[in-house]
């Protein structure tokens, strides 16, 4: 099985169409109809639906390591710098991170890109 990405309403709407065009399965939040949802929310609803969330927000960062030191579990966070990874180093990454990887290696667990 493959991680299946939801992603947070920061990144770059490339990044997204580059992954669809290399058949990796990618909801938006606006898609799930959480275009205004908060970071807490977005990562529950990534658990809920099984799906690791990828963003580009570092205040993700703060919320994964408070989620993993109060034991709260949640299906992964992938994070890259807005500016330290290019759209095609990200789309790159994520799809190598998608076919390689199994959605229990990512489980509470933060990756940041690029690899």
């Amino acid at each position: 099985m493959t991680v299946r990405l939801l992603m947070d309403h920061h990144v770059h709407r490339g990044i997204t169409r580059g992954l669809r065009r290399r058949g990796i399965d990618v909801l938006t939040a606006e898609e799930d109809g959480r275009a205004t949802a908060g970071d807490e929310e977005l990562l529950q609803r990534g658990t809920e639906l099984g799906r690791a969330v990828f963003t580009q927000d570092d205040d993700f960062l703060e919320l994964a390591d408070h989620w993993q030191r109060t034991g709260r579990h949640f299906a992964g966070v992938i994070y890259a710098h807005q500016l330290r990874a290019t759209v095609g180093q990200c789309v790159a990454d994520l799809h190598l991170t998608c076919e390689a990887a199994n959605p229990g290696e990512l489980s509470d667990t933060v990756l940041f890109l690029p690899l």
